[in-house]
């Protein structure tokens, strides 16, 4: 454990945790230079964003689970990473979605998420992760304690739910629900672990409060 925990220690560790995290970026984009995304590239790219949103939010709940398993508290300084790289697959996406799909265009944006539920369920997820990226440095941990802070973040739940349906709704038209069943499955185990963690912490505090009032 003493020599996992130096090496997640190690300067070079969150560079890179940051390389690896970009390189689906990376040969995504090299892919769209090269003509190598199929016949309809744009929805390639939109999928594939869409994809690797739903994979790092999954990756972000699976640190604390990690770190408690496995004993490895230093899991805990890559999460602010992983979360922030959640976001920015999350921005491409969204981008490539009102770049190639909408012109750019505002007006059509807005009357497409208000037409179509997916996209406004994808874009409400969207909304919901901002300020969870905008308040991930210490500064702002600082400015609304960490109370406020901590709750503030149990947002990335529902976010997990609203990505996983968005997800659901993009497969449903082509009626591929293996991916969606993976994630799903994944997505409930981890937040299953959580709810049992909780459980756990509250079962000692009941037991000590029965054995008080008996005394």
């Amino acid at each position: 454990m003493l020599s996992r925990q130096k090496l997640l220690l190690h300067p070079a560790a969150k560079a890179t945790l940051f390389v690896l995290c970009l390189l689906p970026f990376a040969w995504l984009f090299y892919r769209a230079l090269s003509n190598q995304l199929g016949a309809n590239p744009a929805e390639a790219l939109i999928r594939a964003m869409g994809d690797w949103t739903l994979r790092f939010i999954c990756i972000v709940l699976a640190v604390t689970p990690l770190r408690v398993i496995s004993s490895t508290p230093a899991l805990a300084r890559f999460r602010r990473m992983l979360g922030l790289f959640a976001y920015f697959y999350a921005f491409v996406h969204l981008l490539s979605y009102s770049w190639f799909d909408m012109g750019l265009d505002v007006s059509d944006i807005a009357k497409d998420i208000g037409k179509r539920p997916f996209i406004l369920v994808g874009f409400t997820a969207f909304v919901l992760l901002t300020p969870l990226a905008a308040t991930s440095f210490n500064a702002a941990i600082k400015a609304m304690g960490a109370k406020r802070w901590q709750m503030l973040h149990k947002l990335v739940y529902l976010i997990a739910g609203l990505g996983l349906l968005h997800f659901f709704w993009m497969r449903a038209g082509k009626n591929n629900f293996a991916e969606v069943f993976v994630y799903a499955a994944i997505i409930v185990f981890l937040l299953g672990w959580r709810v049992q963690q909780f459980l756990k912490r509250k079962m000692p505090q009941r037991s000590y409060a029965g054995r008080t009032k008996l005394s």
